[in-house]
């Protein structure tokens, strides 16, 4: 089944026709709707001949409810870029509409927020922009210098002021990506019409490594799934004479993902059909096609999600015993991580031991 599935999201990725065959229609709409591939698909499903009236129905009103939500989001999008700029703050648009942008048709990506990178240095100027643009949003109280972004919701759409692009634990790991991210997000000129209008993205080899680093973020805690394997596959097919296949080598290495990186290639490769050419360090090592075949079956059988740590109600009062469980919990999912890439693994076993001790005594947050 898994082979049906992807066949169908391979078709449809490079504009092939897509087989469907009909008695595995229900599987094949669970696990599309699981892994967020459906805008993908049905529209070239839609034109077959043959189709239930029912099933054709739920395909027409999953591609209709995410040009309703794209429409929403672009308006969104473009009034909190334009009060930006007029404040002068540079703003980067992060995922979403500059992924949609590479599909066949934007409209056969979902997305569901509008993430703005501006850095620490703008970060309380642009989310105070964002109040004073949408006085009527949902909004968080604070605006922590631990936090990742800060988020308010705005007719119902979710925008995300970034100060950095990607969580890391190891201390070493974030110094390293900052410097990434300063010569590939916050430096960065490159440009892309959406709309009609130029939005400011990420440079290429740059934004390779955030959307792998995105997928592989979402592995590690809440559950990858396909879409995320797609938005990579079409970004280096699009950008292959533009990336810089030497800096990006370095950035993988800098941060122990070489391994991770050619699992994922091969699962590019073999299950989703970007061309060898395109997939950069792909290998057909004999092991790793084994382990990413793995990875490739856990991810569509949904067991790609990390261990829950304790909840607020469960936790315990004293900080020793809190922090060791917290501990504990990480170091279960370095282990689950372990049969898909042992290297990342130990290295996550050292980032869990290192910043566990320095979280010991340090003061504690009020959310992380």
């Amino acid at each position: 089944m898994t082979e049906v599935y992807s066949s169908t999201v391979r078709a449809a990725l490079w504009g092939e026709p897509v087989v469907w065959p009909k008695e595995q229609t229900e599987r094949l709409l669970y696990m599309h709707a699981m892994q967020g591939t459906g805008p993908l698909v049905f529209p070239s499903v839609l034109e077959q001949e043959g189709l239930p009236d029912s099933v054709r129905q739920q395909m027409k009103a999953v591609c209709l409810h995410v040009m309703q939500t794209q429409a929403q989001l672009y308006r969104i999008q473009e009034q909190a870029l334009r009060a930006l700029d007029t404040a002068g703050i540079r703003a980067v648009l992060m995922k979403g509409a500059g992924l949609a942008a590479l599909y066949p048709a934007p409209a056969r990506r979902a997305w569901g927020d509008v993430d703005l990178f501006v850095g620490k240095k703008q970060y309380h100027p642009a989310a105070k922009v964002m109040r004073d643009t949408f006085p009527n949003a949902l909004k968080f109280d604070e605006e922590l210098d631990h936090y990742k972004h800060y988020n308010l919701i705005a007719d119902g759409v979710s925008i995300e002021i970034h100060r950095v692009s990607i969580g890391l634990s190891h201390p070493r790991d974030v110094r390293r990506y900052a410097r990434m991210e300063a010569q590939g997000l916050m430096n960065s000129d490159e440009r892309l019409v959406i709309r009609g209008a130029e939005v400011r993205v990420p440079e290429p080899t740059f934004n390779a490594l955030m959307v792998f680093l995105h997928s592989w973020e979402h592995m590690l805690t809440q559950g990858a799934n396909i879409r995320q394997l797609c938005d990579l596959a079409l970004l280096l097919h699009h950008y292959r004479a533009r990336i810089d296949a030497r800096r990006l080598k370095g950035y993988l290495r800098s941060l122990a993902l070489t391994d991770v990186w050619q699992l994922y290639m091969w699962i590019l490769v073999n299950c989703l059909g970007l061309p060898e050419e395109d997939a950069w360090f792909y290998t057909k090592d004999e092991g790793l096609a084994r382990r990413a075949q793995s990875l490739t079956d856990a991810l569509l059988q949904g067991r790609m999600s990390a261990p829950k740590e304790s909840s607020p109600e469960k936790t315990p009062k004293n900080r020793f015993v809190r922090k060791w469980g917290t501990m504990q919990a990480r170091l279960a999912n370095a282990k689950r991580i372990a049969p898909f890439s042992p290297a990342y693994a130990r290295h996550m076993t050292w980032a869990v031991l290192w910043s566990g001790a320095a979280r010991l005594f340090a003061k504690d947050r009020h959310w992380e």
